[in-house]
């Protein structure tokens, strides 16, 4: 029977004759049959037949499991042994037999059959175990039967295949922290350094290093290995090896034992940095990667990253013009981590030449090289000089991609990217140009809160000038971080800032939707108030304001001391004659221009939000004096030399008004400039702030009507006035110069325009029913020269109505009066 069946079922067609034939079944019974021979013959015919996926099935259902492993009693004979063990590892080839195979107790029988004298039953045991331990159930039996040690016997067979299947079998067994003790416990790591010392078993070497990978994530395991030389041998090995697959199993092995600190410390004392750099040297893709993927690791070691600055960050940078995408992602990744709080490694970047890499790398087709990358490019970007240099390589133009992106992480490294990067002016005019506000603006609206937190931070940075705030707010992200910030769960603290940002580099927008400018918000020229508006409502540009019809709304008036008329040739300082259209509004914008590079950049979202006590502003007044103090030396032809530069820079605006193609202008206002030009020569050289704010507010009111009793405030006929205006100019766009008869919210706005020109600190409160006053801080002359901590200042309001000049304590009846009577 032995020479006869063996022949029938060695061929897959005679295996699915006798499947088809019925012969499956009647043979399952002979398995428990009396004669040994039978039961010999019928288990070596299913040996041969369970390699067949039908007649696997059918002995699947048959349940015919316990008579399979019953032929593994240690009396039977070995060569039922072997076919038995082998029908074993034919079944647990797939899910279901595994599962059988364990419930009816196969695993014991088979560890035992490892000490078989027979080498094809040692195959077929340990060829069954490695099929089973991929099971987590499976492995932790495993432990428990104390497998580890007839495994590692197998690592001295004469055959390969044994060899090698033990290994693969230790290498899943490890992943396990009581496998790993139970090895080391056993010398296995000894047998395993061994192997790999041995150059004729060149064919193990992959498989272990796999278990040494393993091994090395336990700690008291890499200790020993270091303590015995082995961690030393095996940095040698990957490093001399020729094989690109040791290499890459070498390198993977460090980045899993480098994930704990104590490993990564003894790594460095090993100098593990020299190998991995000696990897990047490879020629095969996948060493390159599993190199850098471990240099991302060990970068968390500070020594290690020191290390990189100069080797290995010049070989990473190479790495980014790989031809494999796989490639470039892994060592953008190391770069990302190297160069993270680390200004020294980042200039190093820099200086091999690695932000036109990075930068085309944002066009990538993989998510995670583009993040990677993205990263880098914003640790470079901490650094002026760098953020400069990556400015010059058109970035803004190559992060509207990644900003279109719909992987969050990919948004959120964009959007911080942004936020790193548009920093100044040019930056950002490049930026919306190449069309990044609207994707940015969209990516407030995330579910994502890294992706909100980055992109209100972006936001908050685009938001530094005026011109980026109007249109930021034309796109809607005003009114997204509004609802943002009504969301408990939703906000954070750059959506709050990049909300008060936006209004603060706003300030027609603000006043319109807060009724209030704090002394800080400085009015610049092209500020219009148009009134209460309510929240959600759009507030129009000037441009479209201007170009309207005059109706029965409400006139908007226009702060703009941009003028090409020259100042009254009466003036006494002649040396002034240009104070007014150039050294006070320059003040002014040097305000500005200190207040937005205090906080424009790549910064925390806090700011100090502390109002100054009333008084010319410390930076203003020194510029402004000494601009004053420079004049007087200036002789004719630096006069005739600033004279042309006033020419030049109004022959845009006048060529601008003749024609529809030309740029638009504001409307200018003569008689404001006048009045810049008046108080800048006769109030703003005062020194007691008091009186400065008196002086003032006499002189608004002289230019708005006079003293206005409060008994014939309704006789003020200031509302004819204003329609005459209307008509004139045929638009509602009063420039606030021309008004001659004013009210209170005309003259509480002229004051606060002025005040901001000589840097008096003062606010613009909008009340109800016309009303507008400003509020002014000052401190008790009664306090002045005492010892001590000195209580906060006074704020009071300025009458510039019934006693011009007149400063009523706020909350005071007079000042009740005032604002709301």
């Amino acid at each position: 029977m032995h020479d006869f069946i063996l022949p029938v079922t060695s061929g897959e067609e005679n295996k699915a004759t006798l499947l088809e034939l019925g012969a499956v079944e009647p043979l399952t019974k002979l398995l428990t049959h009396e004669d040994k021979i039978v039961r010999r013959n019928a288990t070596m015919i299913f040996g041969i037949l369970a390699s067949n996926n039908d007649v696997k099935k059918l002995l699947r259902e048959l349940d015919v499991m316990n008579s399979i492993i019953a032929q593994l009693a240690p009396e039977e004979e070995v060569v039922i042994h072997e076919f038995a063990s082998l029908c074993l590892a034919n079944m647990s080839a797939e899910y279901t037999g595994k599962v059988q195979i364990f419930e009816h107790g196969g695993l014991e029988p088979l560890i035992r059959l490892l000490a078989s004298p027979d080498p094809d039953v040692k195959k077929n045991s340990i060829e069954c175990i490695y099929n089973l331990v991929q099971d987590f159930q499976c492995r932790a039996t495993l432990q428990d039967l104390n497998a580890v040690p007839p495994i590692l016997d197998l690592l001295k067979s004469e055959y390969p295949i044994i060899q090698l299947l033990a290994l693969k079998t230790l290498g899943v067994i490890t992943n396990d922290k009581e496998a790993r003790a139970m090895l080391r416990d056993n010398q296995g790591v000894d047998h395993l350094i061994k192997i790999l010392e041995t150059k004729e078993l060149n064919d193990l070497h992959i498989e272990a290093l796999s278990v040494i990978a393993n091994c090395l994530e336990d700690m008291d395991t890499l200790v020993l290995i270091q303590q015995t030389g082995g961690l030393k041998k095996l940095l040698s090995f990957a490093e001399n090896s020729t094989i690109p697959d040791i290499q890459k199993n070498a390198a993977k092995a460090i980045t899993k034992a480098a994930y704990d600190p104590e490993n990564r410390k003894l790594f460095h004392e090993q100098e593990v940095e020299k190998c991995l750099v000696a990897l990047l040297g490879s020629e095969n893709d996948g060493t390159k990667i599993a190199a850098s993927q471990a240099i991302s690791v060990m970068c968390e070691n500070s020594g290690s990253k020191e290390f990189f600055n100069n080797q290995g960050i010049p070989q990473l940078i190479q790495s980014l013009r790989s031809d494999s995408e796989e490639v470039r992602e892994a060592a953008a990744l190391a770069l990302a981590n190297l160069t993270t709080c680390n200004t020294a490694n980042a200039n190093a970047a820099a200086e091999a030449d690695g932000i036109d890499p990075l930068i085309n790398i944002l066009s990538s087709k993989r998510d995670g090289a583009i993040s990677n990358a993205a990263t880098v490019l914003a640790n470079m970007a901490m650094q002026e000089p760098l953020r400069v240099s990556i400015q010059n390589h058109d970035v803004m133009h190559a992060l509207i991609s990644p900003l279109h992106s719909a992987n969050t992480i990919v948004q959120s490294k964009a959007a911080l990217m942004v936020a790193a990067t548009a920093c100044d002016v040019e930056a950002r005019t490049e930026l919306r140009n190449s069309g990044g506000l609207e994707p940015l603006v969209e990516l407030l609206r995330s579910k994502n809160a890294e992706v909100r937190r980055h992109a209100s931070w972006a936001v908050m940075v685009c938001a530094n000038d005026e011109l980026m705030a109007v249109e930021l707010c034309r796109l809607g992200a005003l009114d997204i971080l509004e609802e943002v910030n009504l969301s408990v769960s939703r906000k954070n603290k750059f959506s709050e800032a990049a909300y008060n940002k936006l209004l603060n580099n706003y300030l027609s927008l603000k006043y319109s939707l807060t009724g209030y400018l704090s002394s800080s918000n400085i009015i610049s020229d092209g500020f219009y108030d148009y009134g209460q508006i309510n929240p959600g409502t759009k507030l129009l540009p000037l441009k479209d304001l201007c170009l309207q019809e005059p109706s029965d709304l409400r006139a908007v008036l226009l702060v703009n001391s941009k003028s090409d008329v020259s100042p009254p040739p009466s003036m006494e300082d002649k040396s002034s004659d240009i104070g007014y259209g150039r050294s006070i509004s320059s003040s002014s914008s040097l305000r500005r221009a200190s207040k937005e590079k205090t906080n424009t950049g790549f910064g925390s979202p806090t700011e100090d939000k502390s109002e100054p006590t009333s008084g010319r502003n410390t930076a203003l007044s020194k510029s402004t004096t000494k601009e004053k103090g420079s004049r007087k030396g200036r002789g004719k032809k630096e006069e005739e030399k600033v004279k042309e530069e006033e020419e030049v820079a109004t022959a845009p605006k006048l060529a601008g008004e003749g024609s529809p193609d030309k740029e638009w202008y504001p409307p200018s206002d003569p008689d404001f400039c006048v009045y810049v030009y008046e108080v800048t020569k006769s109030i703003f050289p005062i020194t007691n702030i008091k009186e400065q704010i008196e002086a003032l507010a006499k002189y608004v009111a002289e230019k708005m009507g006079g003293k206005v009793s409060k008994e014939k405030l309704h006789d003020f006929s200031w509302e004819l006035h204003i329609s005459e205006l209307k008509f004139q100019l045929k638009s509602n766009v009063i420039p606030i110069g021309l008004i001659k008869k004013g009210i209170f919210y005309h003259r509480a706005l002229l004051f606060k325009a002025l005040a901001d020109k000589i840097g008096i600190g003062c606010s613009l409160v909008r009340g109800e029913y016309g009303r507008a006053w400003n509020e002014v801080k000052l401190m008790n002359e009664s306090r002045k020269g005492l010892i001590g901590a000195l209580p906060p200042p006074e704020v009071y309001i300025v009458d510039l109505m019934f006693h011009p000049g007149a400063l009523m304590k706020l909350r005071s009846k007079e000042a009740d009066l005032y604002r709301y009577l």
